[in-house]
């Protein structure tokens, strides 16, 4: 358990509670706050990918499918049923786990981890053509704009509001998931659920002796990550209010947010969000140098798969585990 959360973990979250609520009285401007906002995000999509990836041991390459999908089901019945956002973000959610359990009954079949891998990256390649297709809904490639933001909120005097243009609402309210998510996780994943999980990743057969059912206990880890994944799509897209179908569900999406895991740490807890955070600024400022932008994003990805081949998160605990013998 300590490879997985390291030492203290709600006391390292409660951390990072304190320091989101700290950046609003920060002077800081729209663009950094926007920034903070696509990694509190982005870290959500790594956290619940990384249940089936890293948790579960499942190696699954096409969550970004659940993402495009939470975003376009919930944009789409804002947009043409007048739905508030508040509710279809939710409808995208469950969606997108409906769709988990409907691509996990056939991965479950499959016993090679490669095949797992292209079944899951078709699917995700199909949800793309889609939602490409369905140009008199999406408008496809030309892109799904007008979006509405979430409704505005009334705190005392104060009115938040969201969307591209209001900055500090969308991050209060991105940080507010981002929260939510992750305490929820931690207490999953702490509790007999997250030790089964550990147990049929670990050691499958040896679970499956206990009375542990492999099949329904997979399942339920798909559709809870991919509703999770579909979540954090859903946010994104009242956030930005406009979609294209190859910047939800396209190979980018698929190599940024792997990238962040694999940085971070597979199987820990908290490497997704430290991948999350250090790749997205990373890729904010590498924007400079243009063409070469991508080259040198992956040169320091390589970097930092060789010094640290287990994850940021990873690294932190041999740092302790140092510190700790030398006293």
């Amino acid at each position: 358990m300590l490879e997985v959360f390291g030492r203290r973990p709600y006391l390292v979250l409660l951390g990072i509670a304190a320091f989101l609520f700290v950046m609003p009285f920060l002077p800081l401007n729209d663009y950094i706050l926007h920034i903070l906002t696509i990694f509190l995000i982005f870290a959500v999509f790594a956290s619940g990918w990384n249940l089936t990836l890293g948790m579960l041991g499942l190696k699954t390459l096409g969550h970004h499918a659940f993402f495009a999908i939470g975003a376009y089901i919930s944009a789409i019945v804002a947009y043409y049923g007048g739905v508030s956002p508040w509710l279809t973000i939710w409808i995208g959610a469950m969606t997108a786990a409906v769709a988990g359990i409907i691509i996990g009954f056939p991965i479950l079949r499959i016993r090679s981890m490669p095949h797992v891998a292209i079944v899951t990256l078709a699917f995700a390649e199909i949800v793309r053509l889609i939602f490409s297709n369905l140009k008199e809904i999406t408008r496809g490639e030309l892109g799904f704009w007008g979006i509405p933001p979430f409704d505005p909120i009334q705190i005392g005097e104060t009115t938040l509001r969201f969307g591209i243009g209001n900055a500090v609402g969308s991050y209060i309210l991105a940080a507010v998931f981002f929260l939510a998510v992750h305490i929820a996780l931690l207490v999953l994943l702490t509790s007999r659920t997250g030790l089964t999980f550990f147990a049929i990743r670990d050691a499958e057969a040896a679970a499956e002796s206990l009375g542990v059912h492999l099949s329904r206990w997979k399942i339920f880890a798909f559709a809870l990550s991919a509703g999770v994944v579909g979540l954090s799509g859903a946010i994104y897209a009242h956030y930005v209010m406009i979609l294209t179908p190859i910047s939800v569900a396209g190979p980018e999406m698929l190599i940024t947010l792997l990238a962040m895991i694999i940085v971070g740490g597979v199987g820990r807890f908290f490497g997704p969000i430290y991948g999350a955070l250090l790749l997205t600024a990373a890729s904010e400022l590498l924007r400079e140098f243009g063409d070469f932008r991508m080259l040198l994003y992956g040169v320091g990805i390589i970097f930092f798969v060789f010094v640290a081949p287990q994850g940021l998160a990873a690294l932190k605990l041999k740092q302790r585990r140092g510190t700790t013998s030398r006293t």
